[in-house]
């Protein structure tokens, strides 16, 4: 809150020493420390009643979970969006499926067309 450095702290220590003198300065810290104590702890009661009397609480909650609906909503948009670019997809394929097994004679086998030769084994023996 404040930026007090040790230098400003020793600052008003000194002042305080000249201005006050040795004997009445610890009262007085005493006393300025008390009615400090007293303001924080009033502004801290202040608050609290502020926030139960405006539901600052509900609103904060409400404010969450609305925030949590839009980004489940936009979730949603994006996965639909990769479901029908599947969809679209997968038809395209099926098209083109379709139309090739369309073209193919009905004598044409398609394992004999495409059957691949077995290896044979060589009878050279690798230089090592």
């Amino acid at each position: 809150m404040f930026d007090i450095g040790f230098f400003e702290l020793l600052l008003i220590a000194v002042v305080g020493l000249i201005v006050i003198g040795p004997k009445r300065l610890p009262e007085t810290i005493r006393f300025v420390g008390l009615w400090i104590g007293r303001l924080r702890r009033s502004l801290s009661a202040a608050k609290k009643e502020f926030e139960q009397e405006f539901g600052i609480d509900d609103v904060r909650r409400q404010l969450h979970n609305e925030a949590v609906m839009q980004e489940l909503e936009e979730s949603k948009k994006v996965l639909m969006k990769e479901v029908e670019d599947a969809k679209g997809t997968l038809t395209h394929l099926e098209k083109m499926s379709t139309e090739k097994v369309g073209n193919l004679s009905p004598n044409t086998s398609i394992d004999s067309d495409h059957a691949e030769q077995p290896i044979q084994p060589s009878d050279e023996k690798p230089n090592v």
